[in-house]
């Protein structure tokens, strides 16, 4: 089975808490062998806190010395966390620091061949920022530490992909960024994540920039200048791509079928179409019936994936978190590796 190394996230956030209830279910250990990467005095409050759960922490150095069976987290304990300090819900400099070592940790271990797959529980980016790690998130912190200069975030639940131009910039920056290059790099990339995951000749839909595409020009001038351009050299080189065509219904069809992963030009573009599926709120109970979905890096040379939410910290220490997007993140992370 692979094996897969997982951040424990921000220790003053949901992901201890996601971590540890994905970890007591017997049937993860049948799909994998998961390592934590985190601290054991962050995981050992929470687990005395709810001894029904009947798990024990096995510490380790080195992945290879993880027993991976059911009752027992293996971790590897970075010691970054003072639990006498550690203010639940609240944002830390120490809590920053901690999640950026966690991450830097699994990289490191990916890179070595000593795991196969690495997945993220979420980070504060405010946090992160105060210790002194100045990135915009997980994405530019992988592509930093694996000198990696094309990459994009996709996010996926169930037929649903989408693979973004840009991510983390504003929204005027984001229309300069939509150029012929960029769009076709990712394009590109859209079409071998999809190979990665077993389809064997992606339909890759691009999404325009513009209401209506521009309307032949007149809303603007991108598809015709920039995307269309891109689509068109796609195509020659043998790939299935289709565009550029609205974004308004694109997200709908590739939902129904019609595509297996999108190109949206911009971070809300992509993100509000996955996030309508996979996050249902429950008025009637005031809370989230689900938060499902899947964030990945593309590009990398590793493989890593990631809960398609926040930190949560109004929800941290309630034990209320649900857990289903770490295991859909657990499940691509798997299914990336055996057909890497």
């Amino acid at each position: 089975m692979k094996r897969i190394g997982i951040t424990l996230g921000d220790p003053a956030g949901i992901g201890p808490e996601i971590s540890i209830k994905a970890f007591a279910k017997k049937d993860l250990y049948e799909r994998c062998q998961p390592l934590l990467v985190g601290d054991a005095c962050v995981v050992e409050k929470y687990l005395q806190a709810h001894p029904e759960l009947d798990l024990k922490i096995n510490v380790v150095e080195e992945p290879d010395q993880g027993k991976y069976v059911y009752g027992t987290i293996d971790l590897i304990d970075l010691k970054a966390v003072d639990i006498d300090q550690l203010a639940i819900g609240e944002v830390s400099a120490m809590a920053g620091n901690a999640a950026f070592q966690y991450v830097k940790k699994v990289i490191e271990l990916a890179l070595d061949k000593k795991i196969d797959a690495t997945v993220t529980n979420p980070l504060n980016k405010e946090a992160l920022n105060l210790a002194g790690h100045h990135y915009a998130g997980h994405t530019e912190i992988y592509a930093d530490l694996t000198h990696t200069d094309k990459y994009t975030m996709m996010l996926a639940d169930g037929n649903l992909r989408v693979v973004h131009v840009s991510t983390h910039v504003s929204l005027r920056e984001a229309c300069d960024r939509a150029t012929k290059e960029r769009v076709l790099d990712v394009i590109r990339i859209a079409d071998k994540a999809c190979k990665n995951l077993g389809i064997k000749n992606p339909r890759v839909a691009v999404a325009g920039l513009n209401p209506h595409c521009g309307e032949n020009g007149l809303f603007g001038r991108e598809e015709i200048e920039e995307i269309n351009p891109a689509v068109e050299a796609a195509k020659a080189e043998g790939i299935n791509a289709f565009g550029s065509l609205p974004a308004d219904t694109v997200f709908s069809k590739a939902n129904g079928g019609m595509f297996d992963i999108v190109v949206a030009m911009y971070h809300d573009q992509g993100h509000i179409p996955l996030k309508l599926l996979g996050f249902v709120y429950d008025q009637e109970k005031q809370s989230w019936q689900a938060v499902q979905g899947v964030n990945i890096t593309l590009g990398l040379p590793i493989i890593r994936t990631s809960v398609d939410h926040g930190t949560a910290f109004d929800q941290a220490g309630k034990w209320s978190a649900s857990e289903l997007s770490l295991e859909n993140a657990i499940d691509y992370a798997i299914r990336l590796a055996e057909n890497s």
